[in-house]
């Protein structure tokens, strides 16, 4: 890929990464644990995880937005460095939005293409925890999309180069 396309892509990757940032600062702001469970109580185990995905979603994603920072800060734009930037999008944040340690929710494929949320939960939360996560899916989508090159092509690359990963 091009100096230009890859640099143009780590452009957009970071203004979506400041969205999802914002989105996530925001609701863990504003929810504990307390307030989710409070007319609930049988639903405790299942935010603790939600919570914690979130936190650990939030955490990568940060990374992530700060090592684009500096990709895209350099006096010279550095390939390599911004290809790796994008691969550590894909991996940590896309698959950790996708793949949930605590399993609260799931991507159901089959609904992808029929116009509804493909986003399932385990257990159903409150409007407010399910509307969060449906409106980060969007940008994640549109991440894994933009980056699918990173999931495969990039590995196979620095394999053939015989380049550390």
């Amino acid at each position: 890929m091009s100096a230009a396309n890859v640099k143009q892509l780590c452009e957009s990757t970071r203004d979506k990464l400041k969205l999802v940032i914002k989105q996530m600062e925001s609701f863990l702001n504003e929810y504990s644990l307390a307030k989710l469970v409070e007319d609930n109580q049988e639903m405790t185990e299942f935010y603790q995880g939600y919570l914690s995905d979130m936190r650990h979603l939030l955490v990568f994603s940060e990374v992530s937005y700060e090592a684009l920072g500096v990709a895209l800060r350099r006096a010279t734009f550095d390939v390599d460095f911004g290809e790796k930037a994008l691969y550590d999008v894909y991996h940590r944040c896309v698959n950790s939005f996708y793949y949930p340690k605590n399993e609260c929710y799931s991507e159901d494929g089959r609904y992808a293409y029929t116009g509804q949320d493909a986003i399932r939960f385990s257990k159903k939360p409150i409007r407010l925890a399910r509307e969060i996560i449906l409106e980060l899916s969007k940008v994640y989508e549109e991440l894994r999309e933009d980056l699918t090159y990173y999931e495969s092509d990039y590995l196979t690359q620095r394999r053939m180069q015989n380049q550390k990963i």
